[in-house]
């Protein structure tokens, strides 16, 4: 940047402070007959401007305030319910299609192998008893359906432990929910498999936390919407998100897997707070402020957050007395009056 233009960029400055400071004083200072025998029996102004435990406390008599139009009144309380939107994404089921096969394949061993075993412990019965009564089994012929029963119980627990890391690979890559259902054989397993319902999953924005995710939840694709219903905490999240994930299954209608779609999800909201109008804020240092009238001639400024949009205008912020004094009227006076009492007066 120029010297020239930053020169100008100071005289703006300049005269933006000056332009505060004079209409501070037209309107904060009041007009009284006698003025000028007052100024002299009190050489020393009244202190409208101190720090009280590090906070900027501004006095303005009553008067003071009503030439201004300094007006503060309680705030309007938060709505009780905030929607938290998320992204979701919907799922391809290829993973579970292959977790469902290979536990069919797992309980099919499992029966042939549970058949055997039947099988082989009732010759292996038969044999012990033929054997120790009148001697028609041979020793041999015990010992053979003895190996053969011993086989088939390795067998059938063998089988067995593969179809329950079946199940434990499905709730490590699906959830609970899911692996139980498809260790019952439940049907909705069969509709996300044949592609007649998709799981999506939910992902909250950094740092929004809900206590109990809503059983159902809406998403905006194209002119519609798509009913969501809640089926557990999700296993993984979105990388680029790292947020709380949660799944939900939705009815398939024209979704493809990999789709993104945007979702409201209806919770409490975590921390209530009070609406602060657009009029109430002023800026300063890049930071945004409000005044609170904490007695009626006691004005101080306290820093707000202003993450948080109201639905029509204005900001929910946490932190505030439900009965805290705002200024709605005249804030950005009040800056500019503060300012001008920390200049110090000139003799």
């Amino acid at each position: 940047m120029s010297a020239v233009k930053r020169f100008r960029l100071l005289a703006i400055a300049l005269l933006a402070f000056a332009v505060g400071g004079v209409l501070g004083a037209f309107y904060l200072i009041p007009s009284h007959a006698g003025d000028d025998s007052d100024s002299d029996n009190n050489p020393n102004p009244p202190v409208r401007l101190t720090i009280r435990n590090g906070v900027p406390t501004l006095t303005l008599t009553t008067e003071e305030q009503e030439n201004a139009g300094i007006i503060a009144a309680r705030l309007e309380p938060a709505p009780p319910k905030d929607d938290i939107h998320g992204f979701a994404t919907v799922l391809d089921p290829a993973g579970l299609v292959d977790l469902s096969n290979q536990y069919r394949d797992a309980e099919a061993q499992v029966a042939v192998a549970r058949a055997r075993l039947a099988a082989s412990q009732a010759v292996y019965q038969r044999a012990q008893i033929l054997h120790k009564d009148q001697q028609n089994v041979s020793t041999a012929q015990l010992q053979s359906a003895e190996s053969t029963y011993d086989v088939d119980t390795d067998t059938l627990a063998a089988v067995q432990t593969h179809a329950t890391a079946v199940i434990a690979n499905a709730r490590q890559a699906w959830g609970e929910a899911i692996a139980t259902a498809l260790a019952r054989g439940d049907s909705a397993i069969a509709d996300l498999i044949e592609r007649r319902a998709f799981l999506v999953r939910v992902t909250l924005p950094p740092g929004a936390i809900i206590t109990t995710p809503p059983a159902t939840a809406s998403a905006l694709y194209g002119p519609s919407d798509v009913r969501l219903t809640y089926v557990s905490l999700a296993t993984t999240t979105d990388p680029k998100l790292q947020g709380m994930s949660y799944l939900y299954r939705t009815p398939a209608q024209s979704l493809l897997p990999g789709l993104t779609l945007d979702v409201a999800l209806p919770a409490k909201s975590a921390q209530r707070g009070s609406i602060v109008p657009d009029s109430a804020v002023v800026w300063l240092e890049g930071r945004a402020w409000i005044y609170i009238r904490t007695q009626p001639t006691i004005f101080i400024r306290q820093q707000i957050d202003l993450s948080r949009s109201a639905p029509r205008n204005g900001y929910i912020v946490g932190g505030l007395a439900p009965d805290a004094r705002v200024v709605i009227h005249g804030t950005q006076m009040l800056l500019s009056e503060e300012f001008r009492a920390s200049v110090p007066v000139e003799d």
